[in-house]
């Protein structure tokens, strides 16, 4: 008799451990992208004369040759420089105002 209350008793352990009734909170949801960092976006801004066109020309002949040949301004749209540039700035270590004047002369031909 004392083995079988045992084995009951066994038994209804085994069911109560098992038994799925805690509720196991939900796992925290990530963070939304980029909000530790922000993207560095690249601005069509007016040139101001024919110089900032001109200087922009030279950045880009002067830094942007020193790795690769050159390509036409004509060969990609205003939208397919913004990330070339983006990430060949960090490249040639040129600045933002540099990068703006490369940008401003390759969308402007």
């Amino acid at each position: 008799m004392k083995i079988r209350i045992l084995a009951v008793a066994f038994f209804a352990i085994v069911l109560y451990s098992c038994g799925g009734s805690k509720s196991v909170p939900p796992p925290p949801t990530p963070p939304p992208l980029n909000t530790k960092y922000s993207v560095p976006t690249v601005e069509a801004k007016q040139a101001d004369s024919a110089s900032d066109l001109a200087e922009g020309k030279s950045l880009y002949e002067n830094n942007c040759a020193k790795c690769h040949d050159l390509f036409k301004p004509k060969d990609f749209s205003a939208e397919q420089w913004k990330p070339i540039l983006l990430d060949m700035q960090k490249k040639a270590k040129i600045s933002d105002e540099q990068r703006d004047k490369i940008y401003n002369y390759v969308t402007a031909n």
